[in-house]
C-alpha cells in the first residue's frame, strides 16, 4: 500500500542553512496494516506524511502509495487516499453536514450519494444531531470527529492520520479512536492506516507496527512487544531490609539466574535489565530465599516505548516531544 525508497525532503533556510528533514526514508507498508510512527519533534514524521499524501515534493527517493507515484502520479493518489491532518479540516462558519456533503461532491458523487453517505459518517461518528451546526461552535472532540469523517468521505483504502487526537483529553481521545476502530473493523477491506502520534500509549495498544524516526531516519520498525523485549526489557527491582554484602550476594545470584550483565547495586536496592520480568522474578526470589537473604519489596517494571527511544538514542522521547527545534520553514512549505 505504500513503499518508499531512500526518500529525502530537505528545506533550504538561507544560502548558508539547509535543513535536512528527511533523510533517506525506505518503507513498505502492506494492506490493512495500522502503523504508528513515534519520534521527538523535527524527526521528519509530519514531513514524510506530506510527502506521501503529495502535499510536498521530494527532494530525491521514491515512494509509491495505492499503486501510484506521489509526484507523477499525485492526482491518482489523492484519490484514493483519506487525509487527517493536524489542524481542522472543515470551514469554521460551515454547518457540519454541508461540509461532509460538499467534501463528497468534491470526490465526484452525486449529490443524493454525498447526501447518504455523510449521513452514514455523521451517525457512525455520533455526529448526527449536529449536522446542523456550524462548525465554531462544535468542540474540540467533536471537531476531531469531523475532520475524520471528512478524510473518509470517500470510503479510502488508505487513511493517513497526522496526529489525530493532540489537544483532547483522555476521554475525548479513547472515543475518538473507538470510532476510527470501529468504522475501521466494519469495512469490507481492512483500511491501512498510517498515523504519527506523540501519544505513546495510542502507539502501544492500537497500532499493530511501530516506526521510530529520529533525525529523517527509520531507526526502528517491528512490532511494539517485539521493540519492548528486544531493545528495552524488563527491569526487577528488589529491596533488602539488608543492604551491604546481601546486596552484593543477591547481584550475583541474578547474574547466574537470568543471565544478565546489567545489574545495578543502589544501597539496600539491586536492580536488573532482564528478558522476562514475570518469569524471572519468581526464580529469583525462591534463590534469595533459600541463600538467607531477605527481601523486603520486589517489583517488576516492564518497559514502555519511551524506553525503547531511550535505548535506541540515549534521551527520552517525552523530553524530545518538548523540543522546539521543528524548522518553521517546513510548516511554511507544507502550506
Amino acid at each position: 500500500m505504500i513503499s518508499t525508497r531512500a526518500l529525502t525532503k530537505d528545506f533550504v533556510v538561507s544560502r548558508t542553512n539547509t535543513v535536512h528533514a528527511v533523510r533517506g526514508i525506505s518503507l513498505d507498508i502492506e494492506p490493512g496494516e495500522l502503523v504508528a510512527v513515534l519520534g521527538p519533534n523535527g524527526a521528519g514524521k509530519s514531513t514524510t506524511m506530506r510527502m506521501l499524501t503529495t502535499l510536498i515534493t521530494p527532494t530525491s527517493g521514491t515512494a509509491a502509495v495505492a499503486g501510484h507515484d506521489v509526484v507523477t502520479e499525485s492526482a491518482q493518489v489523492r484519490r484514493l487516499i483519506g487525509y487527517v491532518g493536524q489542524g481542522n479540516g472543515a470551514g469554521h462558519n460551515q454547518r457540519a453536514g454541508d461540509e461532509l456533503t460538499s467534501q463528497g461532491l468534491i470526490y465526484g458523487m452525486d449529490r443524493r450519494s454525498a447526501r447518504r453517505r455523510a449521513g452514514e459518517l455523521l451517525e457512525a461518528l455520533d455526529l448526527a444531531t449536529l449536522a446542523g451546526r456550524k462548525v465554531s461552535s462544535l468542540s474540540g472532540g467533536q471537531r476531531r470527529r469531523l475532520d475524520v469523517a471528512m478524510g473518509l468521505v470517500h470510503s479510502p483504502s488508505l487513511l493517513f492520520l497526522d496526529e489525530p487526537s493532540t489537544g483532547l483529553d483522555p476521554q475525548n481521545r479513547a472515543n475518538l479512536w473507538e470510532h476510527i476502530l470501529q468504522m475501521r473493523d466494519a469495512a469490507a477491506t481492512p483500511m491501512t492506516i498510517m498515523l504519527t502520534t506523540h501519544y505513546l500509549d495510542e502507539a502501544d495498544t492500537m497500532a499493530g507496527r511501530v516506526v521510530v524516526v529520529d533525525h529523517g531516519e527509520v531507526i526502528a520498525d517491528d512490532t511494539a512487544e517485539a521493540l519492548k523485549a528486544n531493545l528495552a526489557g524488563d527491569r526487577i527491582v528488589v529491596s533488602l531490609d539488608h543492604p551491604g554484602e546481601c546486596a552484593v550476594e543477591l547481584a550475583t545470584l541474578v547474574e547466574r539466574l537470568v543471565g544478565t550483565r546489567e545489574v545495578m547495586i543502589d544501597g539496600a536496592e539491586v536492580t536488573a535489565k532482564v528478558a522476562d520480568g514475570p518469569r524471572a522474578l519468581p526464580e529469583l526470589l525462591r534463590a534469595a530465599d533459600r541463600a538467607g537473604i531477605s527481601v523486603a519489596t520486589a517489583q517488576v517494571h516492564r518497559p514502555t516505548l519511551d524506553d525503547v527511544f531511550l535505548t535506541l538514542t540515549g534521551r527520552s522521547l517525552r523530553e524530545a516531544e518538548n523540543a522546539t527545534d521543528t524548522p518553521k520553514t517546513t510548516q511554511k512549505e507544507a502550506a
